[in-house]
């Protein structure tokens, strides 16, 4: 077999080396499948675990925070991991601690072990690297487009999904079940990578940066902590100002180590690369601009009319306000991955952010019909599917089969704090301003927040017309020269 692991080109498989594709593909979108799910099945069910512990907001939204922070620093690790030990093996060993952390949130009995669990649960967030290398390493060049934009669009079908589901199971039952049905699906992801992924070939020997992983890990804490706190703890309080001055320091050590070792966690030499950096930098600015959508839409239907605003709607039925947003997602992911491959991935990531901002103005100008926030949601759908084909596909065509594990994993981590600055800023431009006499939040804070999240998104497609190749033609990256 001829090796042809050029920068930008998949290794081509012989006729024997992929006799189908159905099964692998079915098990890994059941994969990260599993791990979408669980990042916000538990966000609806926040109240009920406020009152069930007697927990404070700050205690009950470690629950989230938790999952957040481990998964931040455990993609780059894991995602590096599968490239030097066999990504099969490690999603495996990925997979099984994501299950056993389900397992143990379905039991807990306190507040302090449904954290510890939630932490242990973050671990399945590599199962996205590992997923797009193993799709790189042994799936046919032609269809690598087409499965990289449906595996990265599972990331925001199950998070819709997962504002849905949660409702009706919790009335029925209670909120210990979202878990036991997430850990169902994860011990069926577990055995169908078991029973239909092949180990992939492609390897690069060396060891895990320990000192690197250790600062990255703290800069990334450091930086996230007070993110997901800043407004329990007052955004000018000295514990979060220390804590973005250490994210700063511990992220500038982190670069000087890289730069020093022979074998570094992120090749610093990557990240220089257009196409790798404009990816990275659209992704950070994508996550912020649609995170705020996924929580503020379903607190915004559920508001009572005597806000003035709102429509009253229960846990279910604010839910089913964003599936639009997971059907569009699902049929727009291959669209964009067919349209990458005829014409590279650029055109498709600028559009992803131009409807992106259509449907954040259809929020803010039409919010108070029920009907346009579905349209708005749908129209979203559309640009969030585009976004995370086109960025998975650019970040991948613009490696070779040894560095995806790690390029995929940063650009997740980008995602993952663009998320959590929006969702954090966003709720915090809500919280700002009460109606008088009501306690509920101003509507000018839901309209500012959707204008603030256009005005990012625009600027991430400023950020993707100033990456290389043009808007029509092939990548750079596809023909060795990101």
């Amino acid at each position: 077999m001829t090796d042809t692991t050029t920068p930008g080109r998949p290794p081509a498989p012989s006729a024997t080396d992929t006799p189908g594709i159905t099964a692998p593909f079915t098990a890994l979108l059941l994969a990260v499948l599993s791990f979408s799910l669980m990042q916000t099945m538990v966000v609806p069910t926040l109240p009920d675990l406020q009152r069930d512990f007697g927990a404070g907001t700050t205690g009950i939204s470690w629950v989230l925070s938790s999952f957040l922070l481990t998964a931040t620093v455990a993609t780059p690790l894991l995602g590096r991991a599968g490239d030097m030990f066999g990504k099969r093996r490690v999603l495996i060993i990925t997979l099984t601690v994501f299950a056993l952390g389900t397992l143990l949130c379905a039991m807990s009995n306190s507040l302090a072990l449904l954290i510890t669990a939630r932490a242990v649960q973050g671990v399945g967030s590599a199962a996205f690297p590992l997923a797009f290398g193993i799709v790189r390493d042994q799936f046919p060049p032609g269809k690598v487009p087409v499965a990289l934009g449906l595996i990265s669009s599972t990331f925001g079908i199950g998070f819709g999904i997962g504002l849905v589901l949660p409702g009706p199971l919790v009335d029925a039952l209670s909120w210990h079940w979202i878990f036991w049905l997430g850990l169902g699906v994860s011990l069926l992801g577990l055995a169908s990578v078991i029973a239909f992924i092949k180990e992939s070939p492609s390897r690069t020997p060396g060891r895990i940066d320990w000192a690197g992983a250790l600062l990255l890990s703290g800069a990334v804490v450091a930086l996230l902590l007070p993110i997901s706190q800043g407004q329990a703890w007052g955004w000018g309080s000295p514990v979060v100002i220390a804590l973005f001055a250490a994210a700063v320091i511990l992220g500038a050590l982190f670069l000087a180590v890289e730069r020093r070792v022979a074998e570094p966690l992120i090749d610093i030499d990557l990240l220089r690369r257009p196409a790798v950096a404009t990816s990275h930098a659209a992704a950070l600015v994508i996550g912020f601009g649609t995170y705020g959508a996924f929580t503020l839409v379903p607190m915004l239907a559920q508001t009572p009319p005597e806000a003035g605003y709102g429509f009253g709607s229960s846990v279910t039925e604010s839910g089913l306000v964003m599936m639009p947003l997971a059907v569009t997602m699902l049929v727009s992911s291959p669209l964009a991955g067919r349209i990458g491959a005829a014409v590279g991935f650029k055109l498709p990531l600028v559009l992803a952010c131009l409807i992106g901002v259509a449907g954040f103005v259809v929020y803010a100008v039409a919010h108070g019909s029920e009907g346009a926030m579905y349209i708005g949601s749908g129209v979203l759908g559309i640009g969030v599917g585009f976004a995370y084909a086109a960025l998975a596909n650019l970040v991948v065509g613009a490696v070779t089969p040894q560095q995806v594990g790690e390029a995929t994993g940063i650009n997740t981590i980008m995602r993952t704090i663009g998320s959590a600055l929006g969702a954090q800023i966003t709720a915090s431009l809500v919280a700002s301003r009460t109606v008088p006499g009501t306690g509920f939040p101003a509507e000018s804070g839901y309209t500012t927040a959707f204008v603030m999240s256009a005005v990012a998104l625009a600027a991430a497609a400023l950020a993707a017309l100033a990456g290389p190749g043009r808007l029509r033609g092939p990548d750079p990256a596809a023909s060795g020269t990101a």
